[in-house]
């Protein structure tokens, strides 16, 4: 059986749309293609669309997480959708430009096989920025294969935005984050 060759789109329901279309443009580096009373479509890249926005009229809120993390959300339905980045000093540049907008992360962890940075956007939705700890998909495969199912930290290691984006530019190479959480 074929399976795809890409992950073509995201397609978010909101009563929010000029605010998500906003904010997903700014974190996503994104432009709006299209847009009319009911949906709405961007990109960031040559796809057609990579996010699009629907509002079908009145809608519930997601339920409010306070005391709860992002290891145990409390409610069904999709946790996060993942956007990477093509090196560690473009997520590290990112996070400055998306902080000096006032976007910062809830939540940053080195998972071994990714460096990530999870954000709530205007719903409350989690969008997790990353780059690959690997320099192949090949290697963060077999990475994973190694974990075992007793591992003492299987999600992996919160660190500090700001620190990491020091030590970045002083030099930290993205093999080096492979170590911190072996």
């Amino acid at each position: 059986m074929a399976s795809p060759k890409k992950l073509s789109h995201l397609v978010l329901q909101t009563n929010r749309r000029p605010e998500m279309i906003e904010w997903y443009c700014t974190v996503l580096g994104a432009e709006l293609l299209y847009e009319n009373k009911f949906i709405a479509f961007i990109s960031y890249d040559d796809e057609h669309h990579r996010v699009a926005f629907i509002d079908p009229g009145p809608l519930a809120d997601k339920a409010p997480s306070e005391g709860k993390t992002a290891r145990a959300g409390g409610e069904v339905g999709l946790h996060h959708v993942a956007f990477t980045f093509g090196s560690l000093g473009e997520l590290a540049d990112h996070y400055v430009e998306l902080k000096g907008q006032g976007i910062r992360p809830h939540r940053c962890v080195n998972h071994g096989v990714t460096t990530s940075m999870y954000f709530y956007d205007p719903d409350r939705n989690q969008v997790e920025l990353l780059v690959d700890n690997f320099a192949t998909a090949a290697e963060g495969q077999n990475y994973m294969r190694r974990r075992s199912a007793t591992d003492k930290n299987p999600v992996g290691i919160d660190f500090d935005p700001d620190e990491l984006v020091a030590r970045v530019r002083n030099g930290l190479k993205i093999e080096d984050l492979v170590e911190i959480n072996a």
